[in-house]
């Protein structure tokens, strides 16, 4: 936990993970990841269910706490303060604040069921960063026209397709105007048809700059959209570069026996 980070003037550096290790008990699910993301890069996380990729997320916004290592969020250590040389873990106000920069959205849509969609997407900008409903409101609409939910805001989320649903939940991350957006898997629990539409507003948000990164089995979104794509297994990075060198013409055994299962 003594290793300084790499990038200590934040130059084009959005995430930097430092020998992150994560077990449960005795079961060591990351075995010292090292990483670093610029900003506006799209990184892919591929890999086999339960090499790791969805406990790494959780680390980067302490939703998990870490067993070892640091992780820094656009020059800022992640879920602790430092002093003397050691960590202390932050409170639930100062973790909180750390959150409002970082976007996350899940597998499962994680909307309030009892608020309609309008509400969704501005409940926490209002009570979190102090927006008037006003405010709240207005950017609430911008993004569910960015979704192309234009129109849906009086629904309820029983009223949505899972698409949908998704589309909305990207909306409520985006209304706290993060720097970073973490994606676990948005399209697993999709029927196959819904899936094009929550990866074409994702790759609209690639488009426009956002540092995203992307748990995914999605290979063709991979390719096109994602700068970069890192293939984990077993709790460790065995290759990362370029997505289309990675997908394309992988270089380690590993890679290429879990791509083959895919196509």
């Amino acid at each position: 936990m003594t290793q300084q980070p790499a990038f200590t003037d934040g130059s084009g550096v959005m995430v930097e993970a430092l020998d992150v290790r994560k077990s449960f008990g005795a079961h060591e699910v990351l075995k010292g990841i090292n990483l670093t993301i610029r900003k506006g890069e799209v990184v892919c996380l591929l890999g086999p269910s339960g090499s790791g990729k969805s406990t790494f997320l959780r680390c980067i916004n302490h939703l998990e706490r870490m067993s070892g290592g640091r992780i820094l969020v656009d020059g800022h250590l992640i879920g602790y303060n430092e002093r003397h040389g050691l960590l202390y873990e932050m409170s639930g106000k100062e973790l909180a604040r750390q959150r409002q920069d970082i976007g996350m959205v899940f597998q499962r849509f994680n909307l309030f069921a009892h608020h309609d969609v309008l509400t969704n997407i501005s409940q926490a900008p209002m009570l979190i960063r102090g927006q008037s409903r006003e405010q709240a409101f207005a950017r609430a609409r911008e993004l569910l026209k960015l979704v192309d939910l234009e129109g849906r805001e009086d629904a309820y989320p029983y009223q949505l397709s899972g698409g949908q649903q998704q589309r909305v939940a990207i909306a409520r991350a985006l209304a706290m105007n993060p720097k970073l957006m973490l994606f676990d898997e948005p399209t697993s629990a999709l029927d196959p048809e819904l899936v094009g539409e929550v990866l074409a507003v994702m790759r609209k948000l690639a488009a426009d700059g956002m540092t995203m990164l992307v748990v995914t089995h999605e290979l063709a979104f991979a390719r096109e959209v994602a700068d970069r794509v890192i293939f984990m297994d077993q709790g460790v990075v065995v290759e990362e570069g370029p997505a289309q060198q990675v997908i394309d013409s992988p270089q380690h055994e590993r890679t290429k026996t879990f791509l083959r299962r895919m196509h």
